[in-house]
């Protein structure tokens, strides 16, 4: 029998009680520490949209959250600048050709007003802690256009003939779900205004083409330069990044650090005194060797580097400057969690500061005695927390600061279950996972289990979804089982490379180890179990249902089928092929073993899909159909389904859809786990 779930109200319960939960994203803070700010979305009246509006919430945790904003369309990328007053994007006008602009409300109190408008929309801003009316602007520019007034009439003339044509020059072309150009990213520069009109926009970087293409930069403090990401194009398809010094007064360019054959950089920050920068080097991948992250430290002034952290076996994920620039924090999976790290330069000490949880949005008040953070896990979304410096140097092993919560405009949401851990050793190596578990799950009441696989592949089950939420399950009386098998980040670089060019060896391994130890406990129904996957979790979803028939039913989701055809279609080709020699596509690629799949499977794609193209859901699709091993019926219909959405991506973004989505998979295995009749399929659905 299905495990029995106590119905305790919660919002898992229902997905339309789900999907209107507000959920908060980012955090700025004052120049004086006395104020934070994030960002809440929420659920708009028809259902179909997240709309956002700016919160402050208490840095002393004292006083409930405030809303500071209300509009339409909402708001976004919140900045204080040195006078305290707060910077946002936002667009506030219901016209068709409306666009974000930047918009300033005052410190002192009183209405917000725009101040920074750009043909194309403001994308970002940034501001520089020492110098009051510097902004760094991040917004596009159409290679044609020698102004921003040819450039409002070129976009007005596009836009009239309905022209949407683009003419590449290089690549890529596009990007995770969009198109790129025929505008590209452009830095500006400006100063805010002391009256009602708006900034006027120097361009830091005309006729740059494609170089800051998904690219991170940082401001220095002192407003006189800033350091980005720069794309270099190495030819024949391949870009490498590097690190670029660009002047804040005249636009000058100076590269520091030019990707070569051996390593790419990634930008951390800019030091508080603006003499230093921390930043990444990354040793590039090969077919044999896994990509590899050390931290260094540039005295800007000389150009000298010194690599700092040396033998940390962790990729820093965020990296923040102490106001005295005597130390750092660093924020990096582990162990499914993504803790804090305090780094000493002196005696280059790392040291854990937090236990539980995965930390982003790191801010350090003025005086180095707070960190303010949102911190999420798989018991509750991201919410604000304060972490208490002051004792930092006396920590022992295994000891760590008080992590205090602040009053949330979104409070964590009471869950359906429980959360454990389970762990197996595959050849020496230790493979862990996350179990949601029901409420009543018991050796005598036991749970249907749940496989999830994680996308990625360099990636780790540590922090709350809400696209791949398992709570949705567990109140349905499912037990999830969200492992971390080879290629996982978090436990050492030598576990990545367990599963660099062999994705269906060890992490395959991996995967059907912890399910049989997840299925060995007595609360488990080992009878019953389905198996799930996104992106790399889709094919690893895929290349299960080729190579055991262990699973009652198998979820693909954006799923890669064929790999000699991923390989050149995807959005960043330069950086797959690196892995995937010709040798590890015929080794790995899961559609050779289309006529051993005798599982049942639902396909999902989105055909706005770049980084997955839609290809591989149709060839999967209509390879299951006339390959696999799993017989159809006499008139031609197949216990596989294909869920196909014409206009999401490699996510499902829009409320409704999310909604149709965990629908037909929840639908899909209760026919196919536990035996139930087809249910009604949402009506929308056609």
């Amino acid at each position: 029998m299905m495990c029995e779930v106590k119905h305790s109200k919660h919002p898992f319960q229902e997905l339309d009680s789900y999907v209107a939960m507000p959920r908060i994203s980012g955090m700025a803070l004052s120049p004086d520490g006395r104020r934070l700010v994030t960002t809440l979305s929420t659920l708009s009246e028809d259902a179909t949209k997240y709309t956002n509006a700016l919160w402050e919430i208490d840095p002393a945790g004292k006083n409930p959250a405030r809303r500071l904003t209300y509009s339409e369309h909402g708001e976004s990328s919140p900045v204080f600048t040195a006078d305290g007053d707060l910077l946002f994007t936002a667009k506030r006008s219901s016209k068709d050709d409306a666009v974000a602009e930047g918009w300033l409300l005052p410190a002192a109190g009183g209405e917000a007003r725009s101040v920074i408008t750009h043909p194309a929309g403001v994308e970002s801003l940034a501001t520089c802690a020492k110098s009051p009316q510097t902004v760094l602007v991040r917004s596009s520019a159409l290679s044609r256009a020698t102004g921003l007034e040819h450039e409002a009439k070129l976009r007005a003339a596009r836009k009239e003939k309905k022209v949407s044509a683009i003419l590449h020059t290089g690549y890529p072309v596009r990007y995770w779900d969009h198109d790129l150009g025929p505008a590209t990213p452009h830095l500006y520069a400006t100063s805010l205004p002391a009256g009602q009109e708006h900034s006027e926009l120097a361009d830091l970087t005309p006729g740059i083409g494609a170089s800051l293409v998904e690219a991170a930069s940082d401001v220095a403090p002192n407003g006189d330069f800033l350091i980005t990401e720069w794309i270099v194009p190495e030819g024949r398809g391949d870009q490498a990044v590097g690190l670029m010094r660009i002047d804040m007064h005249t636009g000058a360019r100076e590269m520091l650090l030019a990707p070569d054959e051996t390593y790419e950089y990634s930008m951390g920050k800019i030091s508080p005194n603006s003499a230093k920068l921390a930043y990444a080097r990354w040793r590039r991948s090969t077919p044999d060797s896994a990509p590899a992250c050390e931290l260094f430290v540039m005295h800007l002034a000389s150009g000298e580097s010194y690599q700092i952290a040396v033998g940390w076996d962790r990729w820093a994920t965020e990296i923040v400057w102490v106001p005295n620039s005597m130390s750092l924090l660093l924020v990096a999976d582990e162990d499914g969690h993504g803790p804090v790290f305090h780094l000493r330069l002196e005696n280059d000490r790392v040291t854990r500061l937090t236990d539980s949880g995965a930390f982003t949005n790191v801010l350090v008040s003025p005086d180095s005695r707070a960190a303010y953070a949102l911190r999420a896990s798989y018991e509750h979304p991201a919410e604000p927390v304060a972490l208490d410096l002051t004792h930092i140097g006396d920590l022992e092993a295994g000891d760590y600061v008080q992590v205090t919560e602040l009053p949330s405009p979104a409070p964590r949401p009471q869950l359906p279950g429980t959360l454990e851990e389970v762990s197996t050793e595959v050849d020496g190596a230790t493979v862990r996972a996350w179990l949601a578990l029901p409420e009543g799950a018991s050796a005598q009441n036991k749970a249907p289990l749940l496989l999830w696989i994680h996308g990625g592949p360099l990636n780790s089950w540590n922090a709350w979804s809400w696209r791949w939420n398992p709570w949705l399950l567990v109140a349905q009386g499912y037990a999830v089982l969200l492992p971390d098998p080879a290629l996982s980040t978090g436990y050492g670089q030598d576990f990545i490379q367990r599963g660099w060019g062999n994705w269906g060896q060890a992490p395959y391994t991996d995967l059907m180890a912890i399910t049989d130890a997840a299925e060995a406990r007595a609360d488990i129904d080992e009878t019953r179990t389905a198996a799930m996957g996104g992106s790399f979790g889709g094919y690893m979803a895929n290349w299960v249902a080729g190579h055991t028939d262990r699973f009652k039913a198998i979820v693909t989701h954006a799923s890669l089928w064929a790999l000699d055809g991923f390989g050149k279609t995807t959005d960043a080709s330069f950086y797959w092929t690196r892995e995937m020699s010709p040798e590890m596509i015929e080794a790995n690629s899961p559609h050779h073993s289309v006529d051993k799949i005798v599982t049942p499977m639902l396909v999902i794609h989105g055909d706005k899909d770049y980084r997955v193209p839609i290809g591989e859901g149709l060839r999967l699709w209509y390879e299951l159909l006339s390959s696999s091993g799993l017989p159809q019926q006499a008139d031609g219909t197949t216990a596989h389904r294909f869920l196909y959405f014409p206009d999401e991506n490699h996510w499902v973004l829009a409320p409704q859809h999310a909604k149709i989505w965990y629908q037909v998979v929840t639908g899909f295995l209760a026919e196919n786990v536990l035996g139930q009749e087809p249910g009604e399929l949402p009506e929308l659905l056609g």
